[in-house]
């Protein structure tokens, strides 16, 4: 939210060809990652290139609580002190995770299995996420919670005294859950194991064979296996971020939709469980080429070129893709909008308990645009009007959620008519240079000025 929880309208005009290089920031995953386990290595893990979005920032003050030392050098490039696997000391002051689903859980898990009691909150949206998907796992551990009715934020944790590694195999596809409970296996005798019947994001894993811990992964009957073996001596590292492929999905979608637009986003991460969205909208036509492809801190990463596609195709999109663009349907949904036949979105139950109900956000606000939507508890279809032919022309809520906001103001781009978000306050959680990275390429969006 803006200051004094203000919203924050915002307003985005169509007519303008969007042209240059976008500058993206880092990866907000890779970034919480890179916190949390540097907290945890023993000695002091430099970062580069870490976002600094309240998300994570929210991460770092979250670090400093549990102990370790965290410093800003400059813009991007951060220092942290850890204090070793199973380190933590009990902060003295509720955790504040803000916005961020991903830093609450992992932080939970960080903590679980050391003996020390933690109490989380976060904002109007965070508090009314689903926690137990979390903390049913941790309790396996011995860790034992408290909160609200639902599992609900405000929460307190009381690490395990004498944690036991677990066998867990995911309920549904969640690179969070994963984590928490490999996060707390770190400080648990023995192996812990995490089964998931689909991959999701791997981060987690990659990170953590960087800082030295025994990680295997192997695909068998149950499905994908991660095993961890426990109490390790994390060793710190010298990270370089890759740019975040979810804040990369703006600019790319918008040049896709825009008429005569080109733009060029380097050094995206391109990790195969996070790249869905780009394999998706190649098969729909879009004009979307990689270049100059590379490995940056252990991930691949490419320069991203967009050029404006008016001949976009509705494609029903895979529902084993699903964990790989989760994030990524909200804007997938207003470049749909664009196309040619209905695009169709399947096995997607996850977004209606991100920071808002996305289907339904996404629904209400196309439709409201003019566009027809057909939703179910877990899949939706966008029956797409063509290049320029959405209406446009409304106001629509955000609903709390960054990536809800940012999504209309893309399609804002290519409508007929203006498309207003009520808040696009939210956005600074995950990427606080939208607004003057887009003006940058051309794009006509501005903030509204609200009557007193």
């Amino acid at each position: 939210m803006s200051a004094g929880n203000r919203p924050q309208p915002m307003t985005a005009r169509p007519g303008a060809r969007l042209h240059g290089t976008a500058q993206v920031p880092g990866d907000k995953s890779v970034s919480h990652r890179a916190l949390i386990l540097g907290a945890l290595a023993v000695g002091e893990t430099r970062i580069d290139g870490l976002l600094e979005g309240q998300d994570v920032l929210d991460t770092a003050e979250a670090m400093r609580a549990f102990g370790a030392t965290v410093h800003r050098d400059a813009p991007g490039r951060w220092r942290v002190h850890g204090v070793g696997v199973g380190g933590f000391a009990e902060p003295g002051r509720v955790i504040d995770c803000g916005n961020s689903g991903t830093g609450v859980r992992l932080i939970m898990g960080a903590m679980a299995t050391t003996p020390i009691a933690a109490t989380f909150t976060g904002d109007a949206s965070l508090v009314k996420r689903p926690m137990a998907r979390v903390t049913d796992p941790l309790s396996l551990f011995g860790a034992q919670t408290l909160g609200r009715t639902g599992g609900r934020l405000p929460m307190t944790v009381l690490g395990a005294r004498d944690p036991v590694p677990v066998r867990y195999a995911l309920p549904v596809p969640s690179a969070q859950v994963k984590s928490a409970v490999l996060l707390a296996g770190l400080n648990a005798p023995g192996r812990t194991v995490v089964i998931e019947r689909e991959a999701t994001r791997d981060h987690s894993e990659r990170m953590l064979r960087g800082f030295g811990a025994e990680v295997t992964v192997e695909d068998g009957a149950e499905g994908r296996v991660i095993a961890l073996t426990g109490q390790p001596e994390l060793r710190p590292q010298q990270l370089s971020v890759p740019r975040d492929p979810s804040s990369g999905a703006f600019p790319v979608c918008a040049a896709l939709i825009a008429e005569g637009s080109e733009v060029r986003v380097p050094g995206v991460g391109l990790n195969p469980t996070r790249a869905g969205l780009f394999d998706t909208l190649r098969e729909m036509g879009a004009d979307l080429t990689f270049e100059n492809a590379r490995e940056e801190g252990g991930e691949p990463v490419a320069d991203l070129v967009a050029r404006f596609s008016p001949d976009l195709k509705g494609v029903e999109v895979p529902p084993a893709r699903a964990a790989s663009m989760i994030d990524e349907y909200p804007v997938l949904a207003a470049v749909a909008a664009c196309a040619e036949g209905r695009t169709v979105m399947r096995g997607v139950g996850e977004l209606r308990v991100k920071e808002s109900d996305r289907i339904d956000a996404m629904a209400e606000g196309l439709r409201a645009c003019g566009v027809t939507v057909e939703e179910g508890p877990d899949w939706w279809i966008v029956h797409g009007r063509g290049a320029g032919g959405v209406p446009g022309g409304a106001q629509v809520a955000s609903r709390l959620d960054h990536r809800i906001a940012m999504s209309f103001l893309v399609l804002g781009l290519a409508a007929r008519a203006p498309i207003t978000v009520d808040d696009a306050a939210p956005i600074v959680t995950s990427f606080p240079d939208f607004l003057p990275l887009m003006q940058g390429l051309g794009a006509v969006i501005t903030p509204e000025q609200k009557a007193a």
